[in-house]
């Protein structure tokens, strides 16, 4: 099959990567002429782990390419993946479309023959109606047929969840879309993966509760967390027997400093406005938005509570700045909020992160950034473990406690036991455990 893949970002990227080491033949347009120089030098704009390597071996088997012009993709493809950005627009938090609109009424033009026109971006209900609506109108003559195929891609994990999905969701009601969709996923037939067809608008509304379901379970557990701290009961042992319970299950039950990242804030806050066009009141939705803002400015408190409330001309380290390891995407990351609240309060900040501190020097300026774990942890009053890199989960404590001004470590991750850093001679804080003082 050939396909055309609008927009080289995250989901674009790895989409059309993957699709190519299926065997397809794929193009991948942007606007963006430096993205596509840079791609076609193999340099990859975004971390995102075995991606480089990925799109060097198509590109050398030349089943992936890039350009800056989609006319001729268009015109060839099979079917045509729109994947570029839906931020929140400012003001009312609704999903930018303006570029979804745009590529569509670009797309128009270059049909030639039957073609599936697909939205991979995350959108609202209704989207694909609209997008149906802007091709017939610039190009009533188009042979089309528009459909949903949301993405359910975790950043550092992307390539594997593309290739061993737990399933695949394709919103159509046309038999001809639907054929050319199972030709396109057929390679992961291999992996049983479950091809779900369903109405479009039903795909769209797919993803949104997907997304709002597993942020719901992260601040769910980010609650008990804190009633446990209280009642002196151990977070990772309940959510462990909780999720032993197979219609809980165990994903998305580690307490931490709430969710971040593209998708869950920009998807929840989304969605509510959906709701509300709609007159429907989403109010557990609603409460896991508020909630979760309202733990990452928490955080910056709790490291002010281990350093007896007073961060006045004291030195914090932090480790770890992305939302989530794996990644170098600073969206929404949990350590903005904490970072810009420890400096509300006084403090001076060192950070450390192994591949996300050119993007947060945009979000972050006013902070010192360091080499390693170490240097970050040198002179510090306290150290902060903010995203649970593998690099930070076997630290050398000795080497720590000895180049820290004072042995106060607040895990935000809960990725020691106390008990070991009780044992090392630290002053250890988590997250939903009871504290532990060395």
């Amino acid at each position: 099959m050939r396909i055309a893949m609008i927009g080289t970002g995250y989901v674009g990227l790895v989409s059309g990567a993957c699709f190519a080491d299926f065997g397809h033949d794929v193009t991948c347009v942007d606007k963006d002429e430096r993205k596509i120089a840079a791609l076609h030098r193999g340099e990859i704009p975004i971390y995102e782990p075995g991606l480089d390597e990925l799109v060097a071996n198509n590109v050398k088997a030349k089943r992936l390419d890039f350009t800056t012009d989609l006319k001729q993709p268009v015109a060839d493809a099979d079917a045509v993946f729109i994947a570029v950005g839906t931020p929140s627009r400012r003001g009312d938090g609704h999903a930018d479309l303006s570029y979804v609109y745009a590529a569509a009424k670009e797309i128009a033009q270059s049909l030639s023959g039957f073609t599936v026109v697909v939205t991979k971006s995350t959108v609202p209900v209704g989207t694909g109606d609209e997008v149906e609506r802007i091709i017939r109108e610039a190009n009533p003559s188009a042979d089309v047929v528009v459909a949903s195929n949301p993405e359910f891609l975790r950043e550092g994990a992307a390539i594997r969840d593309f290739k061993f999905p737990d399933r695949i969701v394709v919103g159509t009601s046309d038999e001809r879309g639907r054929k050319v969709m199972g030709d396109i996923y057929r390679p992961l037939s291999l992996n049983q993966a479950p091809l779900m067809f369903t109405a479009r608008r039903t795909a769209e509304m797919i993803k949104y509760a997907a997304n709002a379901f597993l942020a719901t379970k992260i601040t769910f557990i980010n609650e008990i967390a804190d009633l446990s701290e209280k009642a002196g009961a151990n977070v990772q042992e309940v959510a462990r027997g909780i999720g032993l319970d197979n219609r809980i299950g165990t994903k998305f039950l580690h307490a931490g400093p709430g969710f971040g990242g593209s998708c869950f804030p920009k998807d929840t806050k989304a969605l509510i406005k959906i709701a509300q066009d709609y007159d429907v009141s989403l109010r557990i939705v609603e409460s896991v938005l508020a909630v979760n803002e309202n733990r990452k400015r928490a955080m910056a408190r709790k490291v002010s509570q281990a350093l007896g409330g007073n961060l006045r001309g004291k030195t914090v380290a932090v480790l770890g700045l992305t939302f989530k390891p794996d990644t170098d995407d600073m969206r929404d990351a949990p350590s903005i909020p904490l970072v810009t609240g420890l400096i509300d309060m006084g403090a001076k900040v060192k950070a450390f992160d192994p591949v996300g501190m050119e993007q947060a020097k945009g979000e972050l300026p006013d902070i010192t950034y360091c080499e390693d774990a170490y240097a970050c942890a040198q002179g510090a009053d306290a150290l902060v473990i903010v995203t649970e890199w593998v690099q930070f989960r076997a630290l050398d404590l000795d080497r720590l406690k000895a180049t820290m001004a004072q042995p106060i470590v607040v895990d935000l991750r809960n990725i020691y036991r106390p008990e070991d850093m009780e044992a090392a001679g630290f002053v250890y804080e988590s997250v939903g455990r009871p504290p532990v003082q060395g």
